[in-house]
């Protein structure tokens, strides 16, 4: 237990939160900002949203950073590495598509050449969305979705900790959703895999104590990027070959499937690069297990909260107790 005037964790991280809110930084806030010297990290899905963004976030704090998408060459690996080149930032493309065993491995191969070596923080960030409702996903849109958002994950995972546990060290970056907590109709299996993917890395994060390698779950709340194409394109394909009866079942929850309108939302998406670059800068053994980012409503965090409580009460007098103690401390 903390001492009355120690912060504990949870203090933390509502610091942390308030921190990761807050309007876009300027220039003159830059010295303010984490700095991520030294530090090597991998990004999954960087062609566009939190991926991109997040790359070259992480290279002006002074990280080497190994950004990976499917399909090179590509306009956005070309737009990339312009806007590296033109900030002297240390960014590296690779290919890495995490449906495939293959580019998995032979990428986190050259990440690690590239990376000399090393690889501090993996940023499992590839990810898609196809919604409507449950009955109307077809076994293809179920093993697309689950392919990318969990077996990615653990694809990419697997591939990354023979190094990091010889490193002795690192962090894993899982980055999930409020919707990996919450649920809402129509929205597909997103929620299954964000939730299988939130038990992943929980689980990980107790496993991985004794490797001095931590996990953490980011919560991004919506925001304004290409998740928005891109679901809606996958979405109204899966509309076009369902069955009629299928469709004509739910008609409030198929009306608009492929025609989402993501446009109005105006956070920033540079919030979820500032939360995991705070974590980052964070002692090991001392970064969270999970992280709400939006500076709206954030319904996860009870969900949170509790589910922390119960992990501990159920298992912190048991054999397991210290490793879940030390995740949840």
């Amino acid at each position: 237990m903390p001492k009355p005037n120690e912060l504990n964790r949870r203090q933390m991280l509502g610091a942390s939160a308030a921190v990761a809110a807050t309007p876009a930084f300027t220039s003159a806030s830059l010295a303010q900002e984490p700095q991520l010297s030294g530090k090597v990290i991998l990004i999954t899905g960087a062609s566009s949203g939190f991926g991109y963004v997040g790359a070259l976030y992480y290279a002006r704090r002074g990280a080497k950073v190994i950004a990976t998408m499917r399909g090179l060459p590509r306009r956005e690996a070309t737009q990339l590495l312009e806007e590296a080149k033109k900030e002297a930032l240390d960014i590296q493309v690779a290919e890495i598509d995490v449906t495939s065993d293959a580019s998995v491995e032979s990428g986190v191969k050259e990440a690690l050449k590239l990376g000399g070596g090393r690889i501090d923080v993996l940023v499992n960030n590839a990810g898609i969305g196809i919604t409507g409702p449950v009955e109307v996903q077809d076994m293809a849109a179920t093993q697309l979705i689950f392919d990318t958002n969990v077996f990615g994950c653990h694809r990419m995972v697997r591939a990354v900790l023979p190094v990091m546990r010889d490193q002795k060290a690192g962090q894993i970056f899982q980055i999930s959703s409020q919707l990996g907590r919450v649920i809402v109709p129509a929205g597909g299996h997103y929620s299954a895999t964000k939730f299988a993917l939130e038990a992943m890395g929980e689980q990980l994060a107790y496993e991985l104590v004794p490797h001095n390698i931590d996990v953490t779950i980011i919560q991004p709340g919506g925001y304004p990027t290409r998740v928005w194409v891109n679901r809606n394109a996958l979405t109204a394909a899966l509309k076009e070959r369902s069955d009629a009866d299928r469709i004509d079942a739910y008609p409030a929850f198929t009306a608009g499937m492929g025609r989402e309108d993501g446009s109005g939302r105006t956070a920033d998406p540079l919030d979820v690069p500032r939360a995991i670059a705070e974590i980052i800068a964070l002692p090991p053994g001392k970064r969270p297990l999970r992280r709400a980012v939006h500076p709206g409503n954030k319904p996860q965090e009870a969900i949170n909260k509790v589910s922390a409580e119960v992990q501990v009460a159920w298992l912190g007098g048991t054999p397991l107790g210290p490793l879940v103690k030390a995740v949840h401390d």
